[in-house]
């Protein structure tokens, strides 16, 4: 991959962190503030779910550093090693975790009578968006793993 393209990825997942490390310390707390003010039989859930939303960052920060890992690889004409696999499924647990928070705070909010349609559409969308990456992240490690045992093959023959 020319070393364009990959320094334009790693800006993207830098501008990606900056900008969720933004939403969380400037939007998020607004943002419930203003939800439990304008429901008060609410109130109550406020910081639960704000805790729930920070709970979900850190994977995902993890898996945004685990992605710049993997560009590194990529840079380094390592893709097909078994660091890059590793990094594949750190990403994959990352987004089955944060999948797992989503579902069970949907569910949980469910229980309540609080989840209002818009905050379930939001996230059903970030629910199908990690089952996404979880998926390609799989399917992409299985493929490199299939790629490195037929090199090992290859250079015991040889």
């Amino acid at each position: 991959m020319k070393q364009g393209k990959i320094f334009l990825l790693k800006g993207a997942v830098y501008i990606i962190g900056i900008v969720v490390l933004c939403l969380c310390i400037f939007a998020l707390p607004s943002l419930a503030q203003q939800a439990a003010a304008g429901n008060p039989e609410l109130s109550y859930l406020q910081y639960p779910v704000l805790i729930g939303l920070y709970v979900t960052a850190i994977p995902f920060f993890f898996a945004l550093y685990q992605a710049l890992k993997l560009l590194n690889h990529l840079a380094n004409k390592q893709a097909f090693s078994k660091s890059a696999v590793h990094s594949l499924g750190i990403i994959k647990h990352c987004a089955g975790t944060i999948s797992m928070i989503y579902v069970i705070g949907m569910l949980l909010l469910v229980t309540q009578n609080a989840l209002h349609p818009g905050v379930a559409l939001m996230g059903l969308a970030i629910l199908f968006l990690t089952l996404v990456i979880l998926l390609f992240s799989g399917v992409l490690q299985e493929l490199i793993n299939k790629v490195l045992n037929l090199k090992l093959q290859n250079e015991l023959i040889i």
